[in-house]
């Protein structure tokens, strides 16, 4: 997964996730997917997104508490499951969510296939804070 935000950026997101890339400028078309937090759940745990076409994720926390969504692949999740990183800033793939915001990020995803989202804040993920993302 690459993002807008510079070539190492890239590299690195690049190598964690390989079914993932970057937006790309020029290619005009934007897919948007909008998924809300509430009362610690997402609103949907599975969404659809198209290969190759740049996808703004519009995260709204309707919360009174922050939480975070994490983009990846299975082995990517454990890691943050059981890491000690209390907070990712805004990465492409790694964005925090205050309470009563909205967040954007932009995403492309080159293959075909499933990629996950997460929250890992401390109980989310076991409470279900989870989905899928289809890439077809």
């Amino acid at each position: 997964m690459r993002n807008g935000a510079g070539a190492a950026a890239a590299l690195a997101l690049a190598a964690a996730l390989p079914a993932c890339g970057s937006a790309r400028a020029g290619t005009g078309a934007v897919q948007e997917v909008r998924l809300g937090m509430h009362w610690s759940t997402f609103d949907t745990n599975a969404v659809e997104v198209r290969r190759g076409v740049p996808v703004r994720f519009v995260y709204v926390n309707d919360d009174p508490i922050a939480h975070e969504v994490l983009v990846g692949d299975a082995e990517f999740h454990r890691r943050h499951e059981t890491g000690t990183e209390a907070a990712h800033g805004h990465r492409a793939n790694e964005t925090d969510v205050p309470a009563n915001s909205t967040v954007r990020t932009t995403l492309t995803f080159d293959e075909a296939g499933e990629v996950l989202f997460a929250c890992h804040l401390p109980g989310h993920y076991a409470y279900g804070m989870k989905g899928t993302i289809r890439v077809v």
